[in-house]
């Protein structure tokens, strides 16, 4: 079969790279003396990296993670210890596999946002799941509206698509009610089953600032906690370290 036949019979395999590389893999093997096996291996390889790279790209284009917010740039320095000590093992992404939360709390300026966006990109990069960061109150007003126009059973599988879900300022701006009951609706349906990791300037203990009734404060913290690592973002503000390291600068 000529070449040209092989390449659109690879694209009706849909094996695209394939496809892009073959006449030239060819002229390699026949220089390099390869052999059918190792220019078949050399063929699968390639295919395989290229979809790992276009899922990779989709994932992160749909996560919705803020750019400039990575591993890379994260200033590790300046957390508190025990959270050094436990972001390895949060990059292992096993938490997700058990469909356990992470949960971050502390005064805002700790730097919550950028660790667990920082963290939710690395799940995506490493372990390719799917994860979304959205800000808690758009995910509420999502969640209503849905509500509202009956199809929030709909909304919900959408959302239980994703391996993670990170939440972020979770009590930063009050909700009524309503709304509240859909928050709690969201993270029962998730209950052992997939991952939320959350941003809170609130302590449990004002969390009835946020569901209401304690009723369903109670059961919304019993759910998060039961399986869960909680991350403490205690001490000064991110800013304010950064500042006094270039006063001494």
């Amino acid at each position: 079969m000529e070449a040209k036949g092989l390449e659109m019979m690879f694209r009706s395999f849909r094996l695209a790279t394939v496809a892009a590389i073959w006449e030239e893999s060819v002229g390699r093997a026949e220089r390099e003396n390869w052999g059918y096996q190792r220019l078949l291996e050399h063929l699968c390889e390639s295919e395989a990296q290229d979809r790992r790279e276009r899922k990779t790209k989709r994932l992160l284009k749909e996560s919705g993670l803020p750019d400039g917010k990575t591993l890379g740039n994260l200033e590790e320095n300046l957390l508190p210890k025990k959270i050094q000590r436990q972001l390895p093992t949060l990059l292992e992404g096993h938490f997700v596999e058990r469909a356990e939360n992470v949960l971050a709390f502390g005064l805002p300026g700790r730097g919550k946002t950028h660790f667990l966006a920082a963290l939710g990109r690395e799940l995506v990069l490493r372990h390719r799941y799917r994860v979304l960061f959205v800000p808690t109150f758009k995910l509420v007003q999502q969640l209503l509206t849905a509500k509202k126009e009956l199809r929030l059973e709909k909304e919900l599988k959408v959302l239980d698509s994703y391996a993670a879900v990170i939440l972020d300022d979770l009590g930063y701006v009050q909700q009524d009610r309503e709304e509240m009951e859909v928050l709690f609706t969201f993270l029962a349906e998730r209950y052992e089953r997939r991952s939320v990791i959350i941003s809170s300037n609130l302590v449990f203990s004002k969390w009835d600032q946020i569901f209401k009734d304690p009723m369903t404060t109670m059961a919304a913290i019993d759910r998060l906690v039961h399986h869960s690592t909680i991350l403490e973002f205690d001490g000064e503000s991110v800013r304010v370290q950064k500042a006094k390291e270039r006063e001494r600068g």
